[in-house]
């Protein structure tokens, strides 16, 4: 449970953080706009609460795709298909940037301008 914590604590901290950053800040929202998109297009289309609809869209954007939850209108099913192809590189450029900012994972641009600078030393 302590290890939970220090998750919860290292999330927030780096939510924090990265909302500083103009790039990190924008991708913030594109996500939440996204998953707000997403929401409110289930609740209003396959007649879903909002609360699973929401459930369906997260589910979906992080592959997780339990199946207790699929679209059954034609509309909602086509809907799907663009939502996950824009969701998913949405999402995941998100996770990355919250890893970085984490310090988790090294960016990729900062770690090819070492290796440049250690070849042109050489």
């Amino acid at each position: 449970m302590y290890v939970f914590f220090i998750l919860l604590y290292r999330f927030f901290r780096s939510l924090w953080i990265g909302l500083k950053d103009k790039e990190f800040r924008a991708l913030f929202f594109w996500v939440i706009g996204i998953l707000a998109m997403g929401t409110w297009f289930y609740a209003r289309v396959e007649h879903w609460r909002a609360l699973d609809a929401l459930y369906f869209t997260v589910t979906t954007l992080t592959t997780v795709g339990y199946g207790d939850f699929y679209p059954k209108t034609d509309a909602g099913k086509i809907f799907t298909m663009f939502y996950i192809f824009v969701g998913i590189g949405l999402l995941s450029g998100f996770i990355i940037l919250m890893g970085e900012r984490s310090g988790l994972i090294k960016p990729l641009a900062k770690s090819n301008e070492k290796e440049a600078a250690k070849t042109d030393q050489s």
